[in-house]
């Protein structure tokens, strides 16, 4: 794990903590339910995080924990996760770090706990291996697994979560699996870029902000009707990540522009889920810093 802390007893006093909670809310069914994973909603976690999804958990509640049932499923479900992995895999990203298309890939990959190696490009002076990995559009982000190119944000994502085993960001169930896929591409086809609308415009176009309203109205009403912290329940999955930008961008470009698109007293339940997808370690791990997004959004409205 690469948080450091300094004690054995504090390490073991996390774990222990660790278990506890998952044998009071899984009990002792096989695997904690098989598909719930060991790592109880690590997404959300502000200790564990994404770092939770790996082998040094097993071996501590091996040496550690006084759970005989739970240390005997727990070895059953690490050489099942052991033998289904492939130690070789060599993971690529082609990046710009203030865009919200990468920051859905990148919160995929830690989701999963996937090490890769982050390129930054220059968009302005693209490299040669961005335009040859993705010769048809030529632009970020860029996932390469072993050689093989896979571009576009959501495609990227769903292929992350077929390949790679751990925290489920699509759901299991068929249906569940094409709902989800329908409000991603609501989000990427419709709200997204009536937002982009907006801002191109400065804010002048009133009908393109009515429309932005319009859009965002349709996910205020999905998030009461489903009346649950995410879109994907109790944790985030492929319709959170697709809907980062609007959880986090807006909010910057405000202080710039004064232009107020997704306001609390107009959209609270999904100004209420911005604040805790944002607020997930996982997706704070990756998101660029408001320092950063301030001067790049000064620059773009002339606000420098």
């Amino acid at each position: 794990m690469k948080e450091k802390y300094r004690t054995y007893v504090q390490i073991k006093k996390i774990y222990g903590s660790c278990i506890n909670e998952m044998k009071d809310v899984y009990g002792y069914k096989r695997h904690f339910g098989n598909k719930i994973k060991i790592y109880f909603n690590v997404a959300h976690h502000p200790i564990y995080s994404r770092h939770l999804y790996k082998y040094q958990l097993f071996t501590f509640i091996e040496r550690t924990i006084s759970y005989p049932k739970i240390q005997q499923e727990s070895r059953c479900y690490y050489h099942r996760i052991k033998s289904s992995e492939n130690m070789a895999d060599e993971v690529k990203l082609y990046a710009l770090g203030r865009s919200p298309f990468v920051c859905r890939v990148k919160i995929a990959l830690h989701l999963k706990g996937i090490e890769y190696e982050n390129f930054e490009e220059d968009l302005s002076n693209k490299s040669s291996e961005l335009v040859r990995y993705n010769p048809v559009y030529k632009k970020v982000p860029v996932l390469v697994h072993n050689g093989k190119p896979i571009s576009e944000s959501l495609v990227i994502v769903e292929y992350i979560d077929d390949v790679w085993k751990g925290f489920s960001i699509l759901p299991e169930d068929p249906y569940e699996k094409a709902v989800a896929r329908f409000w991603a591409k609501f989000i990427e086809d419709k709200c997204d870029p009536s937002i982009f609308k907006v801002y191109r415009s400065n804010g002048d176009d009133e009908h393109a902000i009515v429309e932005a309203w319009e859009q965002l109205q349709v996910l205020e009403n999905e998030l009461a009707v489903k009346g649950s912290k995410f879109f994907g329940g109790d944790n985030i999955n492929l319709v959170d990540i697709a809907a980062v930008f609007i959880a986090y961008w807006p909010g910057i470009i405000e202080e710039v522009t004064e232009i107020k698109l997704v306001t609390k007293d107009k959209f609270p339940k999904l100004t209420e889920w911005a604040d805790n997808f944002v607020n997930c370690q996982v997706v704070k791990e990756v998101l660029p810093t408001r320092e950063h997004l301030l001067v790049v959004f000064k620059k773009r409205f002339g606000k420098a």
